[in-house]
């Protein structure tokens, strides 16, 4: 399978704000889990502001993850249990 470039992820999240919240953020995960997103928050895998108990991502910092190495590692034993 060929690998997703930055333009398809800037394409695919057109619709969402500069910056996304963690119900957004998990939206755009393909609908993680809320506790496995505040996992991803707190072991700084993705950039983020935590500013009075909400958590704000710059878009580009969702890119960035979903085109690194945790992502790719974290989706790949996702579909080896399906």
């Amino acid at each position: 399978m060929q690998k997703k470039s930055r333009e398809h992820y800037e394409n695919l999240f057109a619709n969402y704000p500069d910056v996304v919240t963690l119900p957004m953020f998990m939206k755009m995960l393909g609908g993680i889990g809320d506790t496995t997103a505040r996992k991803l928050m707190r072991a700084n895998h993705v950039h983020h502001f935590y500013i009075r108990y909400t958590y704000f991502i710059p878009k580009p910092c969702v890119i960035d993850y979903v085109l690194g190495k945790h992502y790719a590692e974290y989706s790949k034993k996702l579909k080896a249990h399906v």
